[in-house]
């Protein structure tokens, strides 16, 4: 598994060592790179818009690509343990299936 969230060459990302997460976070936010990442995929914005969304760099949001692009078993695993906890404590995460009336 690569994991590069020790590496010195993130301008915009840092580690959160408070947190249980391993992944890197955007430096002086409670925001992950994966969060930016998942959230351009998810609305198909391009890096621009993204940039404008979040209101941040463009290069930030290419650095949080690369990392996550460069880690994703890293956020695979961390995604997979948070489920599992969630899931533990009873909470629901798929949607329910309403029936055609």
């Amino acid at each position: 598994m690569t994991n590069n969230t020790s590496k010195t060459k993130w301008q915009f990302l840092e580690p959160r060592p408070s947190s249980w997460r391993k992944q890197l976070y955007l430096k002086g936010r409670k925001l992950t790179a994966f969060t930016v990442w998942s959230d351009m995929i998810a609305n198909e914005d391009t890096i621009h818009e993204t940039a404008d969304n979040w209101d941040l760099p463009i290069e930030a949001i290419k650095e949080a690509i690369e990392y996550c692009e460069t880690n994703r078993e890293l956020l695979k695993s961390e995604a997979e343990e948070e489920r599992r906890y969630l899931e533990e404590r009873g909470v629901v995460l798929e949607p329910k299936v309403v029936a055609n009336r």
